[in-house]
């Protein structure tokens, strides 16, 4: 007798099933406005170094002074980092002299001048996250999936020791607390310790919510719900582009993509634990009441009344028999995912899956600008082609199985990039302008169908009562990916392509060992390590 059997019997997808899966969209909806926040928080206007004794040159110019006082590059932009320490005037009659001698070219010494036609402040612009500080700017993305990755495991463990929607109201507490701290920070060591304790708080609703959904959804309709809560990150996704295109002060969106997390609190307040989580630990009475309670809210009145395959009378005898048998006092932890052959196996391979999603997708959602398109617009469009990649993942993952789709999702995303490696970026004999962002944007769609895969993949590998450290464990790695991906930028310093060819790399060799992994499709979700082991 299984979990499953049950669920046909009080409506496997009803509407008390859509009542949970709406109701666990809404903070997802929360997670990309956060996780991609990055694009416009540390956003890096045009800048040049402050000019001293600008009052000087008042029958110049705004343009001749710079001039004289910011050395030009190659493409005639003038310099972000470097100024002359000594006006050159003899550039006012022939600008395309060189300066007298490299030696009077200086790092800025007072400061920079950014353009504020875009933002009206970003981080950079606050605390002069640019040139020399550079690193600090990106460190920023790092620190909060460096919380991301802490609060994969601790969330992992707790939610399989204390609940999925305990933990879930708790990530979505302390979310609200330390997003609304990092808007108010004063210092940028304020920001980078705050944004950490933020990425902390929110993994817990990002590895929670799609196997929470799922344990109260029957097999049939299981791929389906991990699709729809997919397509509200996407949603998400377009909501931080129309966000931050209204709120251009950092401080206030901050505030902005923080305050929505309340309403989930409330949302999440009538949601019922998991009963498949309740049974495996042993809280029949009060599984039993939240079945009931699905029964009565799918209209099968035939199971209140105590009749069908489980009498009401015997349903409290049969959900102690569908418990685990797990020993009074036992607990588990992410240990326990490498303790038996077939589990650590799966437990290597999807953790080496889950660190190509993320690094492959980080790396592409944190360059708006190298698609040739407005970085709003960029926001935006990026997460539209999202939904239709979602789509086209739900008839796949249903036809061709799990194992397919995740591998050459991963694989084909590694492609798109290294093929916008190839493509020129400047004019030549054949015109690839509007080539580059067509196959950026695939890129993109085919990383989202890779992500989309993953999280469903994940939780119908893990048995329930790992289910939480198993996804913990992954979403661990895949932040260890994410933390990465920010910084692997700073390597176009060595060749401006290198980014490029390390995301491709690392996704198609990480979408190859997905080859490795067991099919899921139409597979009970296991309950014990014993359904696992068996199974291969």
């Amino acid at each position: 007798m299984k979990f499953e059997d049950l669920l046909l019997e009080i409506g496997g997808f009803g509407r008390f099933q859509i009542f949970i899966l709406f109701s666990l969209c809404l903070p997802r909806i929360n997670l990309p406005m956060h996780f991609l926040l990055h694009n416009f928080l540390a956003a890096t206007p045009s800048h040049h170094c402050a000019i001293p004794h600008q009052e000087a040159f008042v029958n110049l110019t705004m343009e001749e002074v710079l001039l004289i006082s910011i050395p030009q590059e190659p493409d005639g932009t003038y310099s972000s980092c470097e100024m002359f320490s000594q006006p050159q005037f003899h550039l006012l009659l022939n600008s395309s002299l060189q300066p007298e001698n490299d030696s009077i070219i200086q790092h800025c010494q007072h400061g920079w001048v950014y353009d504020h036609s875009q933002f009206t402040s970003t981080i950079s612009t606050q605390w002069d996250l640019v040139c020399e500080q550079r690193g600090l700017n990106q460190a920023t993305a790092t620190f909060f999936f460096i919380g991301v990755t802490m609060g994969a495991v601790i969330f992992g463990y707790l939610s399989d020791r204390f609940g999925r929607k305990a933990m879930l109201l708790l990530s979505l507490v302390f979310s609200v607390i330390f997003g609304m701290l990092s808007a108010a920070s004063v210092s940028y060591s304020m920001l980078a310790i705050t944004r950490t304790l933020t990425g902390v708080a929110l993994s817990g609703v990002s590895l929670i919510i799609l196997p929470f959904g799922m344990e109260w959804v029957d097999i049939k309709h299981r791929t389906f719900s991990g699709i729809l809560t997919s397509i509200f990150w996407s949603i998400g996704n377009m909501l931080l582009a129309m966000v931050a295109y209204l709120v251009r002060e950092w401080h206030w969106l901050l505030v902005a993509v923080t305050g929505p997390c309340l309403l989930s609190i409330v949302c999440l307040w009538w949601v019922p634990e998991s009963a498949r989580w309740l049974i495996a630990n042993g809280k029949v009475k009060q599984a039993q009441r939240h079945l009931l309670q699905c029964a009565r809210m799918n209209g099968r009145k035939d199971f209140t009344r105590g009749e069908g395959l489980f009498p009401s009378f015997h349903l409290s005898q049969a959900l102690r028999r569908m418990s685990t048998n797990k020993k009074p006092g036992q607990s588990y932890s992410c240990i326990s995912l490498f303790r038996t052959p077939v589990l650590r196996k799966i437990s290597l391979c999807s953790g080496a899956v889950w660190f190509g999603v993320a690094f492959s997708y980080y790396g592409m959602s944190m360059n708006l600008t190298g698609f040739g398109l407005n970085m709003y617009l960029s926001q935006f469009v990026l997460g539209i082609i999202e939904i239709p990649a979602k789509m086209i993942m739900y008839v796949l993952v249903n036809r061709v199985g799990r194992r397919q789709s995740q591998a050459w999702a991963l694989i084909l995303t590694g492609l798109s990039i290294g093929a916008n490696v190839i493509i020129p970026k400047s004019e030549t004999l054949f015109s690839f302008t509007s080539l580059r962002p067509v196959v950026a944007i695939m890129g993109k769609g085919f990383s989202e169908a890779a992500f989309t895969t993953v999280f469903l993949y994940t939780s119908e590998l893990y048995p329930t009562i790992l289910r939480q450290n198993g996804m913990g464990y992954t979403s661990f790695v895949a932040r260890l990916g994410g933390a990465l991906a920010p910084l692997v930028f700073l390597l176009d310093e060595v060749w401006r392509s290198l980014p490029e060819v390390t995301y491709c790399g690392v996704a198609v060799c990480c979408g190859s060992v997905a080859f490795l992994l067991p099919e899921t499709l139409n597979v009970r979700l296991p309950e014990g390590i014993e359904d696992i082991e068996k199974a291969q």
